[in-house]
């Protein structure tokens, strides 16, 4: 990034609404789908066809809003926004424009422990297009309507970002706010969550320069390259004496490049109006703070409540609240355990795995009741450190419980102070010198004895208790 420039960046993204049916018909909304066989004649646009409201989905968008800290309006109007698109077959979407569902919010980002406040400008609610398949055919181009009708979430920001750090933080954040409230799933790679991003840059103290906007990115790392690419070009541009052109833009992936679509329409471009087939939206006061009180505990109350609680590090409880499942799993660990053993097991060695085999936690190959099992067996002393991680790795492969692991390796840790006592005594008869060394005040030769003592039991000697011991027979 060219120092002497800022960037300014806005988001709209456009989140797809966790409901099994569509905005305003019947039919189902399940991924993966043959093509056209989730279509009504609502979403095919046949003729005399009348809208119908989902009230599930009003539901989602209002939980959604109060999750964001915005305002619900309790009036909101559907408009038609009119441009041709060969898979919006009524030629014109259904959303809202000058009354949303959702007015103004806020959401906090952390950035290397900066907090950072982004305004939501709106959140409204809007019905999806279908979807070109150009690769089914080398000469024809073929609709799949089954998209159309889909409810989405248009959440739109200020521009209130300044790096591509901070649009990624945002867009996380409320991909995780979403799921926390289960109003998205926000599967970015099957589109149910994606972003447009729209990008300027100015010399500091300047008026905002012309916006581009880079449509449909459906990847933290792709957002961060698109701005990374677009604010470079804007930046030459305008250095070499020429102007940026307000447009929507492309990101490429294969050329790590943003190419222009279209020039970039405004409101009144689009005609909006009152859709007449549909009412205004009046929304009772009462309904909205029953739903409130269904909220779930969001993650900034949460990663405060794991602060507090668990007296972990702000760094472990923001990686431990950033996804509700992963929440979730460390609780049922946590719960009567210790927290640091908790945390590490959970957000070191589990983590290392699922990444290690692109899982979720959700498709962890070891539950939290398994994990749960074996910080018992460290806890109780039955196994070291070093032993419980064989006894992991087995655990991801196999399914046979923690004690059959440990029993069938023979892992089981010696705790016994008399047995250990003689296998020290018979280290320090054969290492006459160092103990002398030892007395002599070269006390660092401890961990030489212990490292004698684990090795003659292969590594089963309580540590703790082998320390104490080899101290307290070197120092009498």
């Amino acid at each position: 990034m060219n120092n002497n420039w800022q960037t300014v960046i806005g988001i709209e993204i456009h989140a797809q609404v966790n409901s099994k049916s569509k905005l305003f018909s019947s039919s189902s909304t399940e991924f993966g789908s043959a093509p056209n066989t989730q279509v009504s004649l609502v979403d095919a646009a046949m003729p005399g066809m009348l809208p119908v409201i989902n009230k599930f989905c009003i539901e989602q968008a209002i939980k959604s809003g109060l999750g964001l800290n915005a305002t619900i309006n309790n009036k909101s109007i559907f408009d038609r926004k009119n441009y041709f698109y060969q898979d919006l077959p009524q030629g014109y979407q259904i959303s809202q424009f000058k009354d949303p569902i959702v007015g103004e919010g806020t959401v906090e980002i952390d950035i290397d422990g900066k907090k950072k406040i982004i305004g939501i400008e709106r959140l409204h609610l809007e019905q999806d297009a279908g979807k070109s398949l150009h690769d089914q055919d080398p000469n024809m181009t073929f609709v799949d309507l089954n998209r159309s009708g889909i409810a989405l979430m248009e959440i739109v920001s200020k521009p209130d970002m300044a790096s591509p750090e901070e649009a990624i933080a945002y867009v996380r954040k409320v991909r995780t706010i979403l799921r926390y409230l289960d109003t998205c799933d926000g599967n970015m790679e099957q589109g149910s969550l994606r972003a447009d991003v729209n990008i300027s840059v100015r010399k500091e103290g300047d008026e905002l320069g012309t916006r581009c906007e880079i449509k449909n990115l459906n990847s933290f790392k792709h957002i961060g390259l698109a701005i990374n690419f677009e604010v470079d070009r804007q930046i030459k541009l305008i250095e070499n004496g020429d102007k940026v052109n307000q447009e929507t833009r492309l990101y490429d992936v294969s050329t790590d490049k943003t190419r222009s679509m279209r020039s970039k329409e405004d409101a009144h471009d689009y005609r909006y109006f009152p859709d007449p087939d549909l009412l205004p939206l009046n929304l009772n006061q009462n309904w909205i703070d029953e739903i409130k009180k269904t909220l779930p505990e969001l993650p900034d109350t949460k990663k405060i409540r794991f602060i507090n609680d668990y007296k972990i590090s702000e760094y472990d409880a923001d990686v431990l609240t950033q996804d509700k499942s992963i929440s979730e799993y460390f609780e049922d660990v946590a719960t009567n355990r210790s927290t640091k053993l908790s945390v590490s097991w959970v957000a070191s060695e589990l983590f290392a795995v699922l990444n290690k085999l692109n899982l979720t936690i959700d498709k962890s190959p070891i539950n939290s009741k398994q994990l749960g099992s074996l910080i018992d067996e460290i806890e109780n002393g039955t196994i070291s450190n070093r032993a419980a991680k064989e006894v992991f790795e087995e655990m991801v492969t196999s399914e046979k419980s923690v004690k059959d692991i440990i029993n069938d390796k023979g892992l089981v840790q010696i705790s016994d102070t008399t047995e250990i006592e003689k296998f020290i005594n018979q280290v320090l008869i054969d290492n006459p010198d160092n103990v002398q060394k030892y007395k002599d005040g070269k006390t660092k030769l401890l961990g030489f004895f212990i490292g004698e003592v684990m090795k003659v039991t292969k590594g089963k000697a309580n540590p703790g208790l082998l320390n104490q011991l080899v101290k307290k027979k070197l120092d009498n």
